[in-house]
């Protein structure tokens, strides 16, 4: 079985990229799963496009960091490329996508789930590029990139993009000590819709710990994390 041509138009208007080649697209919505099947034996999978895709992404995320921001540091550009790349964050534009409809699974992989796992979804994305870079080359498959992953994270995390994540610091700190995790909430809201000013509490066992203040609820938990593992830290080694 392969994919139709009316599924291949509606994925690649998703996409964006109008295929030369429909065999590349073929091969990247392949999963492994399908060598099992002994009624379907494609000649190929996705893994080697998966594989060219994922130096690809690599290469098309930093030079897009580096152009837009020229004024973030080594560090900022690599923290921000490492929230990027990773399997949670390419699952997340592949069900943008919608890549689960259109994978072509084996028998064995529909029973296990596979258009609705992170690996096989991520890696799924990651040979879409590869695909894009083997039918059209470099530039086409960075602009997939940008358009489905860079902007998406920039229209959600904003500013936060490649900041410290102190919320998660936070959390392993109080794991490791077999403490509760924390909540938050937001206990003051201010200022007009498009000039919004939030203050975030952090709690931990029912005691507020720390606040923080910002634009966005996102960056006033983080304040509000670094604030309370500062504090929780400075507290244990006074002890």
């Amino acid at each position: 079985m392969h994919t139709t041509l009316a599924a291949r138009e509606e994925l690649e208007a998703v996409m964006g990229h109008r295929f030369l080649h429909a065999d590349w697209l073929e091969r990247a919505l392949t999963h492994s799963s399908r060598r099992q099947d002994s009624k379907e034996n494609p000649a190929e999978d996705n893994e080697k496009l998966e594989l060219l895709g994922d130096t690809i992404l690599g290469l098309a995320v930093t030079e897009q960091l580096l152009s837009r921001f020229p004024d973030w540091t080594v560090g900022r550009i690599t923290q921000a490329r490492a929230q990027l790349v990773n399997a949670r964050s390419l699952q997340a534009a592949a069900k943008r996508l919608q890549l689960g409809r259109f994978l072509l699974v084996g028998s064995s992989g529909e029973k296990e789930g596979i258009r609705e796992q992170r690996d096989p979804l991520a890696d799924a994305y990651e040979a879409l590029i590869g695909a894009i870079y083997c039918d059209a080359g470099l530039a086409p498959a960075a602009d997939f990139v940008r358009r489905t992953l860079l902007d998406e994270a920039l229209r959600e995390q904003g500013a936060s993009l490649g900041e410290p994540d102190h919320k998660s610091s936070l959390m392993l700190w109080l794991q490791s000590r077999g403490r509760r995790l924390p909540e938050y909430s937001v206990i003051n809201e201010t200022g007009p819709d498009h000039r919004k000013r939030f203050v975030v509490e952090v709690r931990i066992d029912g005691r507020a710990l720390a606040e923080g203040a910002a634009s966005s609820k996102k960056e006033a938990e983080q304040i509000a994390a670094a604030a309370a593992l500062a504090g929780l830290r400075d507290s244990s080694e006074a002890k």
